[in-house]
């Protein structure tokens, strides 16, 4: 029985809600070919304004999720060991944006519930058409937006701290080599 359901946990784990598609933007050419990323303002859990284009000059790591979505409790321990690792250099932001329409409390309540609270801003008000406006077509979706401000890659289903590691990485090649910044 157990091994049932750890092997079905790991299906799902894999594969997201929704759609199991996956873009790395920063494997096919320089970070000038990818397109700019749909600039938005969301408040955070205190209510606090969030602007995407104010955090211009960084990498900017957004997970889209949903309440609703069961894979989606797995990567906030993962964001957050990134975060934890990265915070303090003021090179990187990771930004979670609701997408099911959750008020703050349910927010709030689902996180404790699922032992997924954040130790980085979660924004809310955005819908599932923001997320498909950065090619996310499934949840959870990490995308990662350069500091020229272009969508650097995209990816649907659970990423592991050493997964975003590395994408980050072929991110940052890929502009080192268009000479970005």
């Amino acid at each position: 029985p157990y091994t049932t359901l750890f092997r079905s946990g790991l299906i799902v784990l894999v594969s997201g809600c929704d759609s199991p598609r996956s873009k790395a933007a920063a494997d096919d050419g320089p970070a000038a070919q990818h397109p700019m990323a749909p600039d938005f303002t969301f408040n955070d859990l205190q209510g606090h304004p969030v602007r995407l284009s104010d955090l211009r000059g960084r990498t900017v790591i957004i997970d889209f999720w949903a309440t609703w979505c069961p894979p989606c409790v797995f990567q906030p321990p993962e964001l957050n060991a990134f975060w934890k690792r990265h915070r303090d250099t003021n090179e990187f932001s990771v930004l979670g944006i609701e997408v099911g329409g959750a008020s703050v409390r349910e927010i709030q309540e689902w996180a404790s519930e699922n032992r997924a609270v954040a130790t980085y801003p979660i924004l809310t008000g955005a819908d599932e058409d923001l997320a498909r406006r950065f090619g996310a077509l499934g949840f959870p979706a990490l995308v990662i937006v350069a500091p020229d401000g272009t969508i650097g890659s995209v990816h649907v289903g659970v990423t592991t701290e050493q997964d975003l590691e590395n994408q980050v990485a072929r991110v940052q090649r890929a502009i080192a080599r268009s000479g970005g910044t």
